[in-house]
């Protein structure tokens, strides 16, 4: 029951009790329960923001974080492995393919070389996963580099495989006749004795003595740019362009069998064994230049003989006799 409260009235010294009117008690029962509704209101969303409270969506959005998290750690550790990788096949690359091509190593700080300049993360900063998602995307792009560069090397030594094959079928290998088709090597390269004036004099080539129509080897492969007997002293002849600063000269022919512009593998026939210009009897006379020079084609029979018989040909070819031309 609620208390009665009375006030003093002056004009008839005596108390007189207080009247309440309906309107304000209607007013303090809709202010208090507005209160209480703020009150509720403030407590329910303290209980939001707090761990302790959590709406099924929330629950929805804490498993989908879980799952990317998980999910990430597990990308982290598959690009473990690829860097695993990557690491191998540069190992590989800067020690063995390039150095087998005599090509520099590509340095490390090129292959993991970052991104610089404009901060390319920005728009995955101020998450709460902010840090794993920065550092999987950056470790990605670096991986990614990795690869084009390991794909452009890849590309460049497949390039100088290509041209070291090319390289080794080109150098003059073998022999330009066969030894089971030789009398003897006649004269080897150096001074010699001239046979017509008795001079001493510098030989360019070597000399095989073989009867007239041996047939005659291309030692490299290339192009046939010369086939005639327009040069003094060699006769008919013909001079093959390998490339690489190689040219090798078979002079004293008796025919042809190979014409200007055409091209030939090493072992093809190119001609036969003749004394044609200035010889004193039936051989080949063989130079080989590189750079325009001529070198002792005795340091290329490395294709076709066997170490005794390469032994015995050098000691025959450096014997200083007379030549056959």
């Amino acid at each position: 029951m609620s208390k009665v409260k009375y006030y003093y009235d002056p004009e008839t010294l005596a108390y007189r009790k207080i009247k309440v009117k309906k309107g304000k008690k209607v007013g303090y029962v809709f202010l208090f329960l507005l209160a209480s509704a703020l009150f509720g209101f403030l407590c329910f969303v303290a209980l939001l923001n707090t761990p302790y409270f959590e709406t099924p969506k929330d629950k929805l959005q804490a498993r989908e974080i879980e799952n990317m998290r998980i999910r990430y750690e597990i990308l982290n550790h598959k690009m473990d492995q690829v860097e695993g990788v990557l690491e191998d096949i540069a190992e590989r690359d800067n020690n063995l393919y390039r150095a087998y091509f005599n090509t520099s190593p590509i340095p490390d700080e090129q292959r993991k070389a970052g991104f610089g300049g404009v901060n390319r993360y920005k728009e995955l900063e101020g998450y709460n996963n902010s840090d794993i998602i920065v550092s999987t995307s950056k470790r990605l792009d670096i991986i990614s580099k990795e690869l084009v560069v390991q794909s452009k090397s890849l590309e460049e030594i497949a390039k100088l495989a290509k041209d070291k094959e090319k390289l080794l079928a080109a150098i003059p290998a073998i022999q330009p006749v066969k030894n089971e088709d030789l009398r003897r090597v006649a004269s080897g390269y150096g001074y010699r004795s001239d046979p017509f004036t008795k001079i001493r004099k510098f030989h360019a080539g070597m000399d095989f003595s073989a009867k007239t129509g041996t047939p005659i080897y291309a030692t490299g492969d290339g192009v046939v740019r010369r086939a005639d007997n327009r040069a003094s002293g060699y006769g008919n002849h013909i001079v093959i362009k390998h490339g690489y600063g190689y040219e090798t000269l078979y002079a004293h022919l008796s025919k042809y069998k190979a014409r200007v512009g055409q091209k030939v593998k090493r072992g093809d026939i190119i001609g036969y064994v003749g004394s044609t210009g200035r010889s004193e009897a039936p051989h080949l006379h063989y130079e080989v230049h590189k750079n325009g020079q001529p070198v002792n084609p005795i340091n290329f029979y490395y294709g076709n003989i066997s170490a005794k018989e390469y032994l015995l040909i050098s000691e025959m070819a450096n014997q200083e006799n007379q030549s056959l031309d």
